[in-house]
């Protein structure tokens, strides 16, 4: 999924178009792909991923110290979070445990970190004064069951080309299980999200999920 360009990321007033869906919890699975493979959020940037994960993202501190073991900042194994730098545009990637040597070296202060001092990253600048700013977030394992229903029912933002590829592939079964859709508060046919006319004139997406339990 291509992340959104950098000219869409400083135009924050730009033409945004906001899908929202009702759809049955036991299919909450369907959109995690979607967080794997990175969904935008807009936050105050820059800030330290301590702050963008507790204050910002609302995670207490024992949940990102004993399940998110595993942080990636632009593409970079990440240890010290309370002074590595978040900036605009900034990928991050949250994983719990990951098995083996290689999850091992890569797990947060870990007896291994060592190892990858070379690629471990080490941007401990200035957060400075905060302004509001997009960055890409992905998800992974168990934090996709976690965190993933929270993320989609705040709303994430993507591209119009990546949620119409989404919606396409899409079985009768996701379909049936939707039970309700609204483009910029207009309801529509669920199945109709497949015509991606609907809504690629606009630049940005904000897709919001509220899932209903049985």
């Amino acid at each position: 999924m291509e992340n959104i360009d950098a000219l869409t990321l400083e135009k924050h007033d730009c033409n945004t178009s906001h899908i929202s869906l009702i759809m049955e919890h036991k299919l909450a699975g369907e959109f995690f792909p979607i967080l794997q493979q990175g969904f935008g959020e807009m936050v105050l940037v820059p800030c330290t991923v301590k702050n963008l994960l507790c204050d910002q993202f609302g995670l207490s501190d024992a949940y990102v110290s004993g399940r998110i073991t595993t942080i990636f900042l632009d593409g970079k194994p990440t240890d010290s979070i309370d002074e590595v730098i978040v900036k605009e545009r900034s990928t991050i990637a949250l994983s719990a445990a990951m098995p083996g040597v290689v999850g091992a070296t890569m797990r947060r202060g870990s007896f291994y970190a060592s190892m990858r001092s070379a690629i471990t990253c080490q941007d401990k600048g200035k957060d400075g004064a905060s302004k509001e700013g997009m960055i890409w977030v992905k998800l992974f394992n168990l934090l996709l069951t976690d965190l993933g229903p929270e993320f989609l029912k705040k709303g994430i933002i993507m591209t119009p080309s990546a949620l119409s590829d989404f919606f396409i592939q899409k079985t009768d079964t996701f379909w049936q299980g939707c039970n309700g859709a609204l483009i910029n508060g207009k309801p529509v046919a669920p199945a109709s999200l497949k015509r991606a006319a609907l809504y690629t004139d606009c630049e940005i997406i904000r897709l919001s999920i509220e899932f209903q339990y049985d």
